[in-house]
């Protein structure tokens, strides 16, 4: 009767790829490709890689595996295990109630620029200044923020069933074929620019793969180091109770290691060829300048990317956000069914009633992120030595402070307290061997606790 009330996944295939389409978001196709091309190419991605099978398996694990046994969402999972640390619970509430704020306005970004492609303005979006002029006009941001959050809305109100399953499952397959349909072009591309220096997506390629160690540092690697593994909670939905939930929604005959090894390998495949997308493209016309643009890579680089191309660019460009778009969507639902799913137990009501205040709450808050850059401007020096806006704030505090923070505390807990036994449990407890059984524990006790307190200690600017 529970399950039936509560909902859940009708298949294993189900399962993954909605925890994929969680995982696959604006930190895959966006922030991954900048971060690498920011850190080295080819020593990001063996750390980030190194990390995935380590320290992200180890927390993919514990939480899917502690949704499962609870049968829990987020908030009252931790507390069903020990009362004392249902503490644990609201904060990792706090993590996706923060992104909330701002994900959908990154999505309303997203959906502008379609309809930008849509509409013939290519040659406008790749001028300079239009994404500013664009985020600090006051109505244009809100409008699309709320085009995107209501669809976000409706599916996460459909249910996990008819809603999120069903939606992930015609999504997440369009969405790779894309990934790697514009992979392929971007290392077919060749310019030659007035130096007359001619570049290739091969070229790029090799840039973005390859390591460069060349001037690496004990300093420099250890900021690299950092990099990759804050990469890893944003892409791998890590630390913010959304896989919680996700996993309480599991049968208790899925094979859960299939299911998080199939996660990780959605998650860090898409990445890796969201790189292989971005970065060849962007070498080929603007050099390696144009790598070292930073967040501003999506929404001003690539439009003059996609300029450079000439007419095919145009339809390169529509595919590109729409793409975006879908991994954006993905992402936001995950992140909205985690705010109604706790609050549904909570409150003792139903999901659509949920649904439709959570979208309201959400659409006021994200109104008051949108007008950030406009009405409500300001900028903060933070304590990791970034000057932030509100949308920038919101996301130091989510990614940089809490999320790190609750990755140690959960370590504690279940390697110290509960122990690791506990999680080991549930993973075979449908029959299954669990393989890497004492690589979780040895992580789970002794490397991620430290780890996670480096992390959040570097990121919290106290050292």
């Amino acid at each position: 009767m529970e399950t039936k009330k509560r909902g859940g996944f009708s298949s294993s295939i189900g399962f993954v790829l909605s925890a994929a389409g969680s995982a696959v978001g604006v930190g895959n196709i966006w922030r991954f490709p900048y971060l690498a091309a920011k850190d080295g190419g080819g020593l990001f991605l063996v750390l980030y890689l190194l990390l995935v099978l380590t320290f992200g398996f180890t927390l993919l694990t514990t939480d899917i595996a502690l949704g499962r046994r609870t049968k829990k969402n987020a908030l009252k999972a931790f507390g069903a295990i020990r009362e004392k640390w249902s503490f644990l619970g609201y904060l990792t509430f706090l993590v996706p109630a923060l992104i909330m704020t701002y994900y959908s306005v990154i999505g309303g970004w997203v959906t502008k620029y379609i309809v930008v492609y849509l509409t013939g303005q290519s040659h406008a979006a790749a001028a300079d200044g239009y994404f500013t002029s664009f985020i600090t006009s006051e109505a244009a941001p809100v409008f699309f923020m709320l085009v995107f959050l209501a669809l976000t809305a409706f599916v996460v109100y459909c249910g996990v069933e008819k809603g999120i399953e069903r939606f992930s499952k015609m999504i997440m397959p369009g969405l790779i074929l894309m990934i790697i349909g514009i992979s392929i072009f971007s290392l077919t591309l060749r310019y030659t620019d007035s130096n007359g220096v001619t570049r290739t997506g091969l070229q790029g390629a090799a840039v973005y793969i390859l390591p460069n160690l060349e001037g690496v540092t004990v300093e420099r690697f250890l900021s690299i180091l950092l990099d990759a593994m804050s990469q890893l909670f944003f892409s791998l939905s890590v630390s913010m109770g959304i896989m919680i939930t996700y996993g309480s929604y599991v049968k208790d005959d899925v094979n859960l290691n299939r299911a998080v090894s199939h996660i990780e390998i959605f998650d860090t495949g898409v990445a890796f060829l969201a790189g292989l997308m971005i970065i060849p493209a962007v070498f080929v016309f603007s050099g390696t300048e144009g790598m070292a643009s930073g967040p501003s890579l999506m929404f001003v680089s690539l439009p003059k990317v996609f300029e450079a191309m000439g007419k095919a660019g145009v339809v390169i460009g529509l595919v590109f956000f729409i793409m975006v778009a879908f991994a954006a969507l993905t992402s936001c639902i995950s992140i909205m069914e985690t705010l109604v799913a706790n609050c549904m137990e909570l409150f003792h009501q139903t999901r659509q009633k949920m649904s439709i205040l959570i979208g309201v709450i959400s659409a006021v808050a994200a109104t008051i992120i949108c007008l950030g850059y406009s009405i409500f401007y300001f900028e903060l020096p933070l304590p990791n030595g970034q000057t932030a806006q509100m949308l920038d704030l919101m996301d130091y505090i989510s990614n940089s402070f809490l999320m790190p923070f609750i990755s140690f505390l959960t370590c504690i807990f279940i390697g110290w307290v509960v122990k690791p036994k506990w999680i080991i449990d549930e993973m075979e407890s449908s029959g299954h061997t669990f393989g890497r059984k004492k690589l979780y524990a040895f992580m789970i006790r002794y490397v991620a606790p430290v780890m996670m307190a480096i992390l959040f200690v570097k990121s919290t600017g106290i050292v």
